[in-house]
């Protein structure tokens, strides 16, 4: 088959053939990758950040956002069937630590994540675990489907806090913050403020229902947003871009007694005003990370269902497998919502 690798240590990565799976395992699925999408967390991988030059050790397929079709089970799997469409939990957990027994398998002690740790799903073909299968209803397209995990981060991000009545302010507008902001629209917040430093991904958090944008990089955030909340600041801010200068003024803008939601992957360490920033504001601060197996899931589906997000909008654009070099180079330009990649099929028309 053909893959996306990480062959060596450094930026890049390479287009090609590559060992197709052969061991199918008892409780394993093979799937035939039809849609995959780049995440932030590829794009530090494929740049080769210091946050993952620790972690991932080539060679290894990268990706782990995907949706396709089951070409074939092993003999002990029980739920799933050749021709269902299924996409894949990022987490693989051990189900055995004592995280997992008490229902918080997304932060297993022993996780290991698809294209981090293990081969991920860049490639025409992926096989997983039975467990780490998420069976899709066949309505939605393949490129939703492809999509929804990031959809789950926001819905995760979105659970950690009240939105309903309140002010809320999402510094990073990508694909998960966009998608934020259209869930805390349909949650109901009073306003909502969007923060990023490029215009494109501005123009998307718009259209998903942001009340006022801001361009960081042509004006003051903190200024702007106490101005617009009479000297109060925000009731919930959420951090989705890992950007170091968006720490500084999410806490700045959050008032005191309010709520920060941590979810953005720095590429290094960032210095942080304890005191003056959580303590004297007496404010609430929720790491997120990923999404709660698997309950997360089923309240993305229903909103998927319901409508209240349309994944639609945020997907913007469309490769093939073997054209990454111009998706990575698209995303990193801030140009882009969430890009999908076609392994096996041609691509839609952007």
């Amino acid at each position: 088959m053909h893959a996306i690798v990480k062959t060596t240590p450094g930026p890049g990565a390479v287009y090609g053939p590559w060992p197709a799976p052969s061991k199918l395992g008892l409780r394993d699925i093979l799937v035939r990758v039809e849609a995959t999408s780049i995440c932030g967390t590829d794009m530090q991988i494929y740049d080769w950040h210091e946050l993952m030059a620790h972690r991932v050790k080539p060679p290894l397929i990268m990706g782990h956002e995907f949706a396709g079709k089951v070409v074939e089970a092993g003999k002990e799997v029980s739920d799933l069937r050749e021709g269902d469409i299924v996409s894949g939990e990022t987490h693989i957990n051990c189900g055995k630590c004592f995280q997992c027994r008490t229902g918080n398998g997304h932060i297993c002690e022993r996780m290991l994540l698809r294209g981090v740790d293990t081969d991920g799903c860049f490639a025409e073909y992926h096989l997983l675990h039975e467990g780490s299968a998420w069976l899709n209803d066949k309505k939605i397209p393949i490129e939703i489907a492809s999509a929804q995990e990031p959809l789950g981060n926001a819905v995760h991000a979105a659970s950690a806090a009240e939105i309903s009545g309140n002010k809320v302010a999402i510094f990073g507008c990508g694909p998960i913050g966009a998608c934020l902001i259209g869930l805390c629209k349909s949650f109901g917040a009073s306003k909502i403020f969007g923060v990023d430093i490029v215009d494109y991904r501005l123009n998307l958090a718009k259209k998903m229902g942001g009340d006022v944008l801001i361009n960081g990089s042509q004006e003051n955030p903190v200024k702007r947003i106490m101005d617009l909340t009479d000297g109060r600041g925000v009731d919930v801010f959420f951090e989705m871009s890992g950007a170091p200068p968006s720490f500084e003024e999410g806490f700045k803008v959050l008032r005191p007694g309010g709520t920060a939601v941590l979810f953005g992957l720095p590429s290094k360490n960032v210095e942080m005003d304890v005191a003056n920033w959580i303590v004297f504001k007496d404010a609430r601060v929720r790491g997120v990370f990923g999404r709660r197996l698997w309950g997360t899931w089923y309240k993305t589906a229903e909103v998927l269902k319901a409508g209240e997000v349309d994944l639609s909008k945020v997907i913007t654009h469309r490769f093939a497998l073997e054209e990454f070099e111009k998706a990575f180079t698209l995303m990193k330009s801030g140009h882009s919502g969430k890009i999908v990649m076609y392994p096996n099929r041609k691509p839609p028309s952007n």
